[in-house]
């Protein structure tokens, strides 16, 4: 007896001794982060329109809109509301019952973008937009080959790494010589590909982003979209970053006079909410089972698109877009002519490049330690203004004086 009592003591103390021995060693060995972001030591944890705080309270004026994401403002008070509402009702069923949220925000895009006639599909990012187009335009051809233009970038996944010009980040399993690089705006490079035959889809930004803000010109866009009808190539438009307002219209294709036959968007189409969607021409028919998705369009995403669109359009966020932007190209060229370290001032609306003629690196630094500010950039000298669309004048000028300040500092 007694010995069965020490035999229950003994165990008990081991399992004592093993359950500690257990919590030090997995505190050793806490899952961490697959490190591929280099991070500036800050953590917003707040936003209220075109700022953000961090946990010391300090504030920072926000001209990146985390890569172009944020369209209406950090927290606008409608965006919360009708999330939080649906939110009490239902956050997600699947694809495979009527969804009426995505019927209704069909209708309010196509009339705000002016794609009404085109059919919708909706997803969950960038990536997920620009993979479906290739696909469906593979499908509709029969063929296999891309053209992309050389700086561009369509994401990280499969396919639309492929089509992405960074040989950095595209995996040996998704280089499978798909797709030609050609220079932007260099019409009789494109048209001599295209004569081949066998090219699927070209893939444009009308703005670059990642690229550095290069423009397409009005004569290639309207040149490639005849080239690609007369030799069966489906133009698609790559409109994630450069669309749904920033550059000031709807989409930044319309300022080149240019109707392609797809349309990729997605960042400022949910404010946040991970959303995107392919625009597609009434000429491609739908087959079931062609194209799916688990989450994309879901109840939660078409609420946060809805929202945002209401807000775009009551407060007229993209012809603010295209006035303050406007305004703050205007004043960064004058301010080119007082200062050397800028080389160039490019874009459109809420999109713009500052090309320097130092690294953008201690730039940007001194703009969000000192001057309490985060930007955008591209390659190694160039600063990207992504800001909010409801950026005022007032925060435009604010900018400026940081930016002023800023390379002040590195003369």
């Amino acid at each position: 007896m007694n010995d069965s009592r020490n035999t229950c003591t003994l165990l008990n103390i081991t399992v004592v001794l093993d359950s500690s021995l257990f919590v030090l060693h997995s505190s050793l060995k806490d899952m961490h982060l697959f490190d591929v972001y280099p991070l500036f030591d800050i953590n917003i944890i707040k936003g209220l329109g075109c700022h953000v705080w961090d946990d010391h309270d300090t504030e920072y004026l926000d001209l990146y809109g985390g890569h172009a994401v944020i369209s209406i403002g950090h927290c606008h008070p409608h965006y919360v509301e009708m999330l939080t509402a649906q939110l009490h009702k239902l956050g997600f069923y699947s694809n495979s019952v009527i969804n009426t949220l995505q019927q209704q925000f069909a209708e309010r895009l196509g009339k705000a973008c002016g794609y009404d006639d085109y059919q919708l599909f909706l997803i969950n990012s960038g990536a997920e937009a620009n993979e479906n187009a290739l696909k469906l335009a593979s499908f509709h051809t029969g063929k296999t080959r891309v053209l992309s233009a050389e700086k561009a970038f369509h994401g990280r996944t499969s396919l639309a790494v492929e089509a992405t010009n960074n040989p950095k980040i595209i995996a040996p399993i998704n280089a499978n010589n798909h797709v030609t690089f050609l220079p932007l705006n260099d019409l009789e490079a494109w048209e001599t590909e295209l004569a081949k035959g066998d090219v699927a889809a070209c893939i444009i930004e009308c703005i670059q982003g990642v690229g550095g803000i290069r423009l397409a010109t009005e004569e290639f866009a309207k040149g490639l979209q005849a080239a690609c009808k007369k030799y069966g190539a489906v133009l698609i438009c790559d409109e994630i970053q450069c669309g749904y307002g920033r550059s000031g219209k709807f989409f930044a294709h319309q300022w080149l006079g240019i109707r392609p036959d797809i349309i990729t968007c997605a960042k400022g189409i949910g404010n946040g909410f991970p959303m995107g969607a392919v625009l597609i021409s009434p000429e491609f028919k739908p087959v079931y089972g062609m194209l799916g998705t688990t989450f994309g369009g879901n109840h939660l995403a078409c609420t946060a698109a809805l929202a945002v669109l209401d807000v775009m359009e009551k407060e007229q966020l993209v012809q603010n877009a295209h006035e303050v932007g406007d305004y703050l190209i205007s004043q960064l060229k004058e301010m080119q002519k007082q200062n050397s370290h800028i080389v160039d001032v490019r874009g459109r609306g809420m999109m713009i490049g500052i090309e320097l003629d130092i690294p953008h690196k201690e730039v940007r630094s001194r703009l969000i330690h000192d001057e309490h500010c985060f930007t955008g950039c591209a390659s190694t000298n160039i600063l990207r203004l992504l800001p909010p669309l409801c950026l005022t004048k007032n925060d435009a000028d604010e900018f400026l004086v940081k930016f002023k300040n800023c390379l002040t500092h590195s003369c």
